[in-house]
């Protein structure tokens, strides 16, 4: 069973100008944290390109928009787990938290009718 319904399809406006924003962003925060912000750095990351996504129904009108709702005390206990476990893999468990970053964010996201 699809979720979205017959003819709906998503359209993201993320554009490069705020991907490059966040990467600029993102580098200033990793170097003043000595690599610390890598750990939340895929939340925000994945987020905000699905925050910008919206679902169009047949005729390509904006219906609805996802909304990723997460906060940041979440993001933090998860990030502590992980960054513990990657110590103990020697940098390896890290490639795994993507995934399980992307998870998490997929089963917190939302439509939020326009």
């Amino acid at each position: 069973m699809s979720v979205l319904g017959t003819g709906q399809r998503l359209r993201c406006d993320f554009s490069v100008a705020e991907a490059l924003g966040q990467l600029l962003i993102w580098l200033v925060l990793t170097l003043i944290t000595f690599g610390l912000a890598l750990f939340v750095l895929p939340y925000y990351f994945l987020k905000a390109p699905i925050n910008k996504t919206y679902v169009l129904d047949a005729n390509g009108v904006a219906t609805a928009r996802l909304s990723v709702e997460v906060g940041f005390a979440d993001i933090l206990g998860h990030a502590i787990i992980w960054l513990v476990l990657t110590i103990l893999t020697l940098g390896l468990a890290y490639f795994v938290y993507w995934q399980s970053v992307v998870k998490r964010l997929m089963n917190a996201t939302v439509t939020v009718p326009l």
